[in-house]
């Protein structure tokens, strides 16, 4: 029996049921189902903002927007030399970004992409995919202004899918598969917003608020 065809839509489905997926590099047309025995998540209230990033936050030249450039964002992550993100992942998300479900946030040096990450939106979850840094601190400010985006919009589970060292050093947790499906069920059952009506995040402020929840 022909399996179905991989779509954005049947991608949304997988999420809801807790797996995600990955190919081995950017050159292996076969795509791997993951749901892993512990995940990362990232606690939104746990984001851990050192004194040297909330300095480079408040002192920062560079400018923070939202879905300007997906596809670029997404090309950006996968321009290592290890990738998962082969050409059926990119042409998935960007679907789903098409959708309203993917979104990215980039962080600008004048006109030049420095540093974001994107994912994907289901109910009040917020499944990280990847992140990229072409400067200093780049990806971490990301992080901050994503997570403080995520809080003023209702989300109440960022998935990391893995826990990396760089993420554990902010914030980032380790659970057990069955804590992530109860915590993820939780989350579909409710609805958030990636783009808060009213919401127009400063520097200022994201090290302030990230200060009172850490």
């Amino acid at each position: 029996m022909t399996p179905p065809a991989l779509t954005p839509r049947l991608l949304l489905r997988a999420y809801a049921l807790g797996i995600f997926p990955m190919a081995e590099s950017r050159d292996d047309p076969e795509i791997h189902w993951v749901d892993p025995r512990r995940r990362g998540i990232f606690p939104l209230d746990g984001f851990h903002i050192s004194r040297s990033l909330a300095r480079r936050i408040r002192r920062m030249d560079w400018t923070v927007t939202v879905n300007e450039d997906f596809a670029g964002t997404v090309r950006a992550c996968a321009d290592r030399e290890d990738t998962w993100i082969n050409p059926t992942i990119f042409r998935l998300y960007v679907g789903l970004h098409a959708l309203g479900h993917a979104h990215s946030l980039e962080v600008r040096e004048g006109d030049a992409l420095v540093g974001g990450v994107y994912g994907v939106t289901l109910g009040r979850a917020f499944f990280g995919e990847s992140m990229f840094s072409r400067r200093t601190d780049a990806s971490k400010v990301a992080l901050a202004f994503l997570i403080d985006r995520l809080r003023a919009g209702g989300f109440t589970l960022f998935d990391t899918q893995f826990l990396t060292p760089h993420l554990a050093s902010l914030g980032a947790i380790e659970i057990p598969r069955a804590d992530y499906h109860r915590r993820l069920g939780e989350a579909l059952a409710g609805k958030a917003e990636f783009a808060p009506p009213g919401y127009s995040p400063d520097p200022a402020s994201v090290v302030q608020r990230s200060s009172q929840t850490s």
